[in-house]
């Protein structure tokens, strides 16, 4: 079973939320939403296959109990057999898996501490 099979996205946590997304756009035009931007994989076979870069604010609580200032977001194929597969490892999962319009989640941490999110995207 292949674990990852890409890159999802990577999370930035910011102390100074606008002056940053208006340096990305500036100095290596990456031209963002409000929520961030995704970058599509023209030879996946899902055709709606992505990676995103987003930005939060000082406070989010989006990557606790992690204290990293980033989190990263791997693309996996079977999230159900995954989740499964870390739990029969040993390795214990923050929160329990959720599924929403985006795709399917579960939330893990590294051993240094990172909350990694693990995303099937739907398609």
């Amino acid at each position: 079973m292949k674990k990852v099979i890409g890159l999802g996205g990577v999370f930035i946590k910011c102390q100074h939320l606008e002056e940053t997304r208006t340096w990305y756009t500036k100095h290596l035009g990456i031209d963002l939403e409000s929520w961030g931007i995704q970058f599509f994989y023209k030879d996946d076979p899902n055709p709606q296959a992505c990676s995103n870069l987003s930005f939060f604010g000082p406070n989010t609580e989006y990557f606790a109990p992690s204290e990293s200032s980033f989190m990263i977001n791997f693309r996996v194929h079977d999230l159900d057999a995954l989740v499964e597969a870390l739990r029969a490892e040993g390795v214990p999962l923050i929160g329990e898996p959720v599924s929403e319009e985006f795709g399917k989640f579960a939330w893990v941490m590294d051993p240094e501490g990172n909350k990694i999110e693990l995303w099937e995207q739907p398609g």
